[in-house]
């Protein structure tokens, strides 16, 4: 993939093959991971979309659907397949102050 990984990009994501309770086949992703480690490693970290729009607040609603931060998950860059947007900045302080409270709190 030659372009630049920003974290709160979106890219379709083929997140198959999975296990259990996983969640499957090439859905849009959020990057999380922060941009120095998107240049540096082989991986980024993502939380999936999904348009099951349970009211919990790990689960963060943007425009396209909600952000399952319940299902966060490093991934190999060769499983990103299409740059499909960027979150909004008042999306991405709401997923920052979710994921502080998931795991730093």
């Amino acid at each position: 993939m030659g372009t630049k990984i920003k974290q709160y990009d979106i890219y379709w994501v083929k997140l198959d093959p999975v296990e259990g309770s996983e969640m499957a086949k090439t859905r849009p992703c959020v990057v999380i991971s922060p941009d120095e480690m998107n240049g540096f490693l082989n991986t980024v970290i993502i939380a999936p979309l999904t348009s099951n729009l349970k009211s919990v607040f790990w689960r963060v609603q943007i425009s396209t659907g909600m952000v399952a931060l319940d299902h966060v998950r490093s991934i190999a860059k060769s499983r990103l397949v299409n740059h499909i947007g960027r979150l909004q900045i008042s999306e991405i302080h709401e997923i920052k102050s979710v994921l502080k409270e998931i795991f730093v709190d």
